[in-house]
Parts: C-alpha cells; sequence; structure tokens
C-alpha cells in the first residue's frame, strides 16, 4: 500500500488575504509582484523581514535533462536556484508553480510521481501564528481554513487541510475549532510555542481541549509556527548560528512538550491526541528519559515523592512525531513507539523527500520489518485522523 504524508504543505493562495489591508492596514498580509520574480506575501510595516516569497522549489525537481542529487538515506539536495531554467521558471512567482501546487485538484499528479497515496496539509506561510494583533490573526486565519477546505474539495480524498486555531484568543480558538470541526476537518494546527502571556497548562485554554478530544480531532504544532515573542524574549541576531539553530530545531517544541506532559493537560485530557510536525524524532527517545529525570528531581528536592504518570506512558498514548529522512528515529523506533510515528514528504518545501520518497523510504527502513514500515508510512496516520 502506498504512503500517506503525515506533514506536506500548500503555497497559499491570494485569497487567504481577502480584505485584511482594508481592516489593519500596513500591518496585514498580501500578495504583492504576482506574476513577477518578486511574487510574495508581504507585510509593509515590516520592511524586509515582512517578506515571504511564495515558491514551492521542491517542485523544480523534475525537469528535462536533470538527474536529482542526494545522498543515500537522504532528501535531495537543496536545488539550484542559480539555474537559468530554475530562474525562468521562478520569474514566473506563483503562476510558475506546478498545477498541483497551485490546485487542489490536480494535486494527485504530484502525489502519483512520487508514489503516495494522499497527504495532509499544512500552511506554508507560518506567519499566520505570529501575528502581535491578536484580532489581525483570528481573521487571517479564519481566511485561511476557508480557502484550504477550497483547495482541498475536489482532490478525491487526497488531500486532507489541517486548521489554523487562534490559540492566542481561546475565546476565538474555540469558536473556530467548533466551526472547522463542524465543516469537515479532521485536524487542526495550534502554534509549537505557547503565548508569553499564557502557557498551554493555563486554565484558559481548558475549553478548547475539551472540545477537541470529545470531537477526536488532533492537534498539530508544526515547526516554525511559533506564537509572537516580545523583543524583549527574543535572542541577540548578532550572536546566533543558522547552523545550530537549524540543527537544534527540537529545542522550541522541548519545552511545549514539557508543558503538556507533565503540567497536566494531557492527564487531564487523557483522549486528546497531539501532532509535533516536522522536527523529526531521533531526539525523542533520549528526551523523554531527561524529562523523567528532571521530573523526578523536582520532586525530591521539594522532600516529596512524584506519584503522578510517567512521561514515556503519556507520550505513548497522545502524542505523536513525523520524520522524513530520520534513520535516526527509526533506529530507536521502539524507544518513541512504533505507534507513535509518522512519515511525511514536506512536500513542497525545500526539505521535502520529492520526488524520491519511496527510494528515501527504502533506505531508511533497511532491515525494518515490513510490517512496522507499513504502520509508520500509512496505518499510524490512518488511524489518527480516522480514514478506516
Amino acid at each position: 500500500m502506498r504512503p500517506i504524508s503525515a506533514d506536506s504543505h500548500v503555497v497559499e493562495g491570494a485569497d487567504v488575504f481577502i480584505g485584511l489591508a482594508e481592516r489593519f492596514g500596513d500591518d496585514a498580509p498580501r500578495v504583492m509582484h504576482a506574476g513577477t520574480d518578486q511574487d510574495a506575501i508581504i507585510i509593509p510595516s515590516k520592511g524586509n523581514a515582512g517578506i515571504r516569497r511564495r515558491i514551492g522549489v521542491a517542485g523544480l525537481r523534475i525537469r528535462d535533462g536533470i538527474e536529482v542529487q542526494r545522498r543515500p538515506g537522504r532528501k535531495p539536495e537543496v536545488d539550484d536556484l542559480a539555474d537559468p531554467e530554475v530562474m525562468a521558471i521562478m520569474s514566473r512567482g506563483y503562476d510558475g508553480l506546478r498545477e498541483g501546487i497551485r490546485d487542489g485538484s490536480c494535486r494527485y499528479i504530484d502525489q502519483d510521481a512520487d508514489g503516495i497515496a494522499a497527504e495532509f496539509l499544512y500552511p506554508g506561510f507560518f506567519g499566520l501564528f505570529s501575528f502581535e494583533n491578536t484580532e489581525l490573526l483570528v481573521a487571517c486565519q479564519k481566511n485561511y481554513n476557508d480557502w484550504l477546505m477550497d483547495y482541498t474539495r475536489h482532490s478525491d480524498s487526497r488531500l486532507f487541510g489541517l486548521a489554523a486555531i487562534p490559540m492566542q484568543d481561546p475565546n476565538a480558538a474555540y469558536d473556530e475549532l467548533k466551526r472547522v470541526i463542524e465543516n469537515g476537518f479532521l485536524g487542526g494546527c495550534i502554534p509549537c510555542t505557547a503565548p508569553a502571556e499564557a502557557p498551554y497548562h493555563d486554565s484558559c485554554y481548558e475549553a478548547v481541549w475539551t472540545l477537541a478530544e470529545e470531537a477526536g480531532f488532533p492537534l498539530s504544532m508544526h515547526v516554525g509556527t511559533n506564537a509572537y515573542l516580545p523583543h524583549e524574549f527574543r535572542p541577540n541576531k548578532a550572536t546566533r548560528d543558522p547552523i545550530a539553530d537549524y540543527a537544534n530545531t527540537q529545542s522550541t517544541i522541548q519545552r511545549t512538550l514539557t508543558d503538556l506532559i507533565c503540567r497536566g493537560v494531557a492527564t487531564r485530557h487523557p483522549n486528546l491526541k497531539f501532532v509535533v510536525a516536522e522536527f523529526n524524532g531521533g531526539w525523542i527517545g533520549h528526551w523523554l528519559d531527561r524529562v523523567d529525570q528532571g521530573l523526578q528531581r523536582e520532586y525530591r528536592f521539594r522532600s516529596d515523592e512524584y506519584t503522578g504518570e510517567l512521561p514515556h506512558d503519556v507520550w505513548s498514548r497522545q502524542f505523536y512525531a513525523t520524520i522524513e529522512d530520520d534513520r535516526p528515529a527509526v533506529l530507536t523506533r521502539e524507544l518513541i513507539g512504533v505507534d507513535n510515528l509518522m512519515w511525511g514528504s514536506d512536500y513542497p518545501h525545500v526539505d521535502s523527500t520529492w520526488p524520491c520518497s519511496l527510494e528515501v523510504l527504502d533506505e531508511i527502513f533497511q532491515d525494518v520489518p515490513d510490517q512496522e514500515r507499513q504502520r509508520i508510512t500509512r496505518e499510524n496516520v490512518e488511524r489518527l485522523y480516522g480514514l478506516t
């Protein structure tokens, strides 16, 4: 059976931003320079920091005379953006993207080229989750959810959109969660870091957790979807290293997971499922051990004994992680949980395994029983979202 990608993406169309500029002025995102090499989602008030190109780089890999370059067990290498043919395609902006990226009814062409059966879709514009203006954030996410529903509508059940849930306003989050459940969405996305003023164990989110749990509606936390962080809490850009930041990406979700696992949220809602998306998983087995040790130490330093649930047990019952070309996660799958891992292609982002996903899977699952590979690449996502 062909794999299902538990982590793929859209490239947002202009309709996502309709009406926002009229309401919120230069703080609102909008598409500018469409049809040119400067085609982008732009927030004018942020200057250069507010520019996000609308590109689906992985989709450029299928071209006449081009052989995809990659190392064994790895996703393809970063594309050569200086290639004249690539530059000619990118000069058309969004209009130069593969048809399946622009039109959900044609996405099956890209899926068939990669040998996969279906995809669960996350945003491409992560700024949806990080607006300082909460009213703008709620409006943009509602627009996005409506657009996403249209994008997936004619995919013959091969595309499943994950709705954006505006946790920065818990009341609006509850209302939007209720709306997208009624509209047929199977899961949603929340920021991978909680708003600075209210961690996820805060009681203000209880109605959201309860509704998602009762509806069997998994909540995903995707890399890069951070809530707005006030400037005084941000690291100094001058001392940051982009390689270290990339290699240490999982640190951003680890604090969130500690909050959910150790501060009562998961225990109070034992049937609520969470997805850790595109942080990969080779770190999880060791990290769970460290969380357990830290929890025990916290109580012993207070001359008390911890009698609650163990982090490993909570993770096993309620948490999932998506992986791409993560051989370390496959090799430590018994520590993470074979039923707690799902594979994703990340298409059409630059880190995607497309169009070599089946070859990559053959390599990272070498010497792994077929039944376990099938669970990680298809059956777990089917079970989580109720496809079977």
